[in-house]
């Protein structure tokens, strides 16, 4: 190989210079699936890694076969072990991490050093298997910056700086940046994933669960992050009106209460509305769960999505992805006017011999008429000492009973269910709801936060003319979880999120900017979805297009593009070839006539000497061209006089060649 060159073969051993800047560039892929691995599979990685570092410095022999097998079968079992198996996100990403580390030690050429480059860019790109956010995207570009400048490292033989390495690497990825928005706008989306993500990369997905019991709620409130996003296109309702209807509970099943099966065949209650209609969009994060949160009641819902019979919204698929919807609402309704016999009947459900002094306190009100029970109830709440707390004592064998008449400590599924079991024990239809209740709002977009820490439940009860009302009964011992939110209802702040509590105004501050951001990156970004292409490209257009125009119209657009980018490519490196360089090329263009062309591995010398033997005539004028060209190119200072001379060597070379 020729030292002008300066490329590697594919076969060559690597320097140690370019060991050394791979293993970096590999533990800074390894840092950034640091939370997403277990801790022996870094250390184990980082182990590796290091033992390929010290075969290298102490010039120790690479490990042999039986060596390396055994370490394989130990590491896979590891896995098995660890994930029960090899299937799954987490198990694919330790195995692919392990593996990769394995492959160090027995790594000696370019091109098995490639392949380490390309299993780590799909390291970098499962990334965004955990999350999808603008902070992963820009934790994935330093991994792509130096995963790229360590390949070119890898392709020169002689070492180069690192800023060299870096803005190199820099300037290719910035040219993909074209090609890559053209492939976002207009490439063809279908609707859902092309692929399905393994079950366990849902397994973190937190929200409203499918039951209630005590403690559900209450800790689901620790948890900050985000449930939806509102966006009203109206005036934001007031903040006691603001019941986001999730999961109805009917059965109760020991200490929990369930929804009803769907197939037990219930119609849909009858539903009247009065006043305005409420309408808004919400942005929904994946909860692994079927329901999609509307505005206590909703009447307008998403075309892929049904209401239950006691008017819950659920989708035809668990939500694994963010989604984005319309909805409508009113906030003065009739729900079930007329309540049949069956419903009557899981109304009143509650199990025999337990909680008999709740069943005995019911019992003391027969004789009222439904409201004054539901009036009594909430008074007795008021009256005796009770506390909203979201550290509550445990219960014992009759929870309902140990908390009406004991502890009087608990949380809103607390009240939600103690005032359900009062009413059915005396008469009274009930049922829970759960949800959220309350948002925040973010000034610097008009939109309302919606957090787990605002999960709710409250209660229906069924009154003759009436139908289903809504009754919270934590409005009646904190009236300031209603209407002011969670951070104003209890003393024991330091149990909330940071982001629910109010002593840190700064740090909300800085995140309600923050979240403005990003919900435009959900909405621009990640919410680009098929429909919302359609959209865009139709207005754009000015006429309704097809997957058929899509494809065409990428085609075009990618073809332009890279004409361009060549083009401008083209032109760039002629305008910083030197005056030499120039006249050269012109020289090697004349050379073409009788099918002589350099190899990729012949300097200007070398090529000389083959052109001065198959043109004998020119020899003298092909070698001086050379060596003149050599000088120039390579020599300390530029020399006019001998640049002069070269182009009249090349020009009396010329006229030697055409008159051939």
């Amino acid at each position: 190989m020729s030292v002008h060159t300066g490329f590697v073969s594919m076969k060559q051993t690597l320097s140690t210079h370019h060991l050394n800047g791979l293993l970096f560039t590999l533990a800074m892929v390894l840092a950034t699936h640091a939370p997403n691995l277990p801790v022996w599979v870094i250390i184990a990685s980082a182990g590796f890694g290091v033992w390929r570092y010290l075969l290298d410095k102490k010039q120790w022999s690479m490990p042999k076969i039986w060596l390396l097998l055994p370490i394989n079968i130990l590491m896979c079992l590891g896995i098995v072990f660890t994930f029960k198996g090899f299937f799954g996100r987490d198990a694919s990403l330790a195995l692919l991490v392990v593996m990769l580390s394995l492959k160090l030690l027995e790594t000696k050429t370019l091109r098995d050093y490639m392949l380490v480059i390309i299993l780590a860019y799909f390291l970098v790109g499962n990334l965004f298997l955990f999350n999808q956010t603008i902070a992963t995207f820009a934790l994935s570009v330093p991994p792509l910056l130096l995963l790229t400048a360590t390949l070119i490292n890898m392709s020169l033989k002689n070492q180069q700086s690192l800023k060299f390495l870096l803005t190199l690497s820099g300037k290719l990825l910035l040219q993909a940046v074209p090609v890559m928005l053209i492939l976002f706008v207009m490439f063809p989306r279908i609707p859902g994933p092309l692929w399905g993500i393994p079950q366990d990369a849902y397994s973190g997905m937190t929200g409203l669960s499918d039951s209630l019991q005590f403690g559900n709620i209450s800790q689901l409130t620790k948890n900050s992050s985000i449930a939806f996003r509102v966006q009203f296109k109206g005036n934001i309702p007031p903040k006691n009106q603001l019941y986001w209807r999730g999961p109805v509970l009917w059965h109760q099943d020991g200490n929990q209460w369930l929804m009803p099966s769907q197939n037990i065949g219930l119609s849909t209650e009858k539903l009247a509305t009065q006043g305005e209609a409420i309408h808004y969009t919400i942005t929904l994060e994946p909860h692994n769960r079927l329901w999609l949160l509307m505005l206590d009641i909703p009447t307008q819902i998403p075309n892929d999505a049904q209401l239950t019979h006691d008017y819950s919204a659920v989708a035809t698929s668990p939500v694994r992805t963010r989604i984005r919807y319309d909805a409508t609402s009113f906030s003065t309704y009739k729900l079930g006017e007329v309540l049949k016999d069956r419903e009557k009947t899981m109304s009143l459900q509650i199990h025999d011999n337990e909680n008999p002094r709740t069943i005995k306190l019911a019992q003391s009100w027969q004789n009222m008429q439904p409201v004054d029970k539901v009036n009594r109830a909430l008074q007795r709440y008021r009256a005796q000492p009770f506390i909203y707390t979201l550290n509550p004592p445990r219960l014992g064998k009759d929870p309902v009973d140990d908390f009406l008449f004991n502890t009087k400590k608990g949380f809103c599924e607390h009240y939600a269910t103690s005032f359900v079991y009062l009413m059915r024990a005396a008469g009274v239809p009930a049922r829970i709801v759960t949800g959220y209740q309350g948002g925040e709002l973010n000034p610097n977009g008009n939109y309302l936060i919606v957090r787990q820490s605002d999960a709710h439940a409250w209660a229906e009860v069924w009154l003759e003319t009436r139908g289903w009302v809504r009754v919270d009964p934590t409005a009646a011992v904190s009236p300031e979880r209603i209407e002011q939110g969670i951070a104003e209802a209890i003393s024991e702040t330091d149990l909330l999120p940071m982001m629910a509590r109010p002593d840190f105004p700064l740090l909300r501050k800085a995140f309600l900017s923050w979240d403005s951001v990003n919900n435009g990156w959900n909405q621009w970004v990640l919410g680009y979805d098929d429909k919302k292409q359609l959209e865009f490209l139709n207005k754009l257009t000015g006429k309704s297009l097809s997957l058929m125009d899509l494809a065409l119209w990428m085609t075009v657009a990618i073809a332009t593009v890279m004409a361009i980018t060549f083009l401008v490519l083209i032109k760039t490196s002629q305008r910083k070839l030197s005056a030499a360089q120039q006249l050269y090329a012109q020289y090697l263009n004349k050379l073409k006539r009788a099918n002589l062309q350099p190899h990729s591995h012949e300097g200007a010398l070398d090529f000389g000497k083959r052109a001065a033997l198959a043109l004998p005539n020119q020899q003298d004028a092909i070698l001086k061209i050379a060596q003149n060209y050599n000088v120039l190119q390579y020599g300390q200072s530029p020399n006019p006089l001998l640049l002069l001379e070269l182009k009249c060597h090349i020009k009396q070379f010329s006229i030697q060649l055409d008159s051939v």
